[in-house]
């Protein structure tokens, strides 16, 4: 006890209270406190999970594209099948669920 009265009220006191203000002041009231950094911290790791998904999926589609551009009769298929498209004069009829949702 003797030790921690001897810093707070001993020729040390000035500099003891300015750094206990100065870390309050980092802690709870600056504009980058602790509160803004876990938010910070939570959305970059969202958004880097985000991308490894993103680059999966350009993966799979350019793994998609090669294979379909190579392909006169695949990429009919692949333009029928994922854009609706049609000869002339020919209908389509598109199957629904209950969802609204394609079946295949």
């Amino acid at each position: 006890m003797e030790f921690i009265k001897r810093w707070f009220w001993g020729p040390y006191r000035f500099y003891v209270i300015t750094t206990c203000a100065l870390i309050v002041w980092m802690a709870f009231l600056d504009t980058n406190d602790f509160l803004v950094q876990y938010r910070l911290f939570s959305e970059l790791n969202h958004l880097k999970s985000e991308k490894v998904y993103y680059q999966q999926q350009l993966k799979a589609l350019e793994k998609e594209k090669r294979q379909v551009m190579g392909n006169p009769a695949l990429l009919e298929k692949y333009a029928r099948e994922k854009y609706f498209m049609k000869r002339p004069k020919e209908d389509i009829y598109i199957l629904v669920d209950d969802q609204n949702n394609g079946i295949e």
